[in-house]
């Protein structure tokens, strides 16, 4: 094979393609990770959210046979709370 400019450029081409596919692929790994972790965080906050949820139900049933006015402002403010969309977190 001659080394002239056709070759040097080829060999150049090619050097800076598989450098960006490196770098290409070490961002797809990390953000795959963060993915995972925060697929994992979004898990546990849906849970956690059911947990409150079905709390709220269950004083909201003993309430109406307690008839506490304390209960009663407290429930009307959950369930107002649960029943607005939750806005989306901004992601620094």
């Amino acid at each position: 094979m001659k080394n002239d400019t056709t070759t040097t450029l080829l060999n150049f081409v090619l050097a800076v393609l598989v450098i960006l596919g490196v770098v290409f692929a070490w961002f797809d790994i990390t953000r795959q990770r963060q993915l995972r972790n925060l697929s994992n965080t979004a898990t546990l906050a849906n849970s956690n959210i059911m947990r409150v949820n079905s709390l709220v139900n269950e004083v909201a049933v003993y309430n109406n046979t307690a008839k506490a006015p304390e209960l009663t402002k407290a429930i009307a403010t959950l369930q107002a709370k649960a029943a607005a969309p939750a806005k989306a977190p901004v992601q620094k």
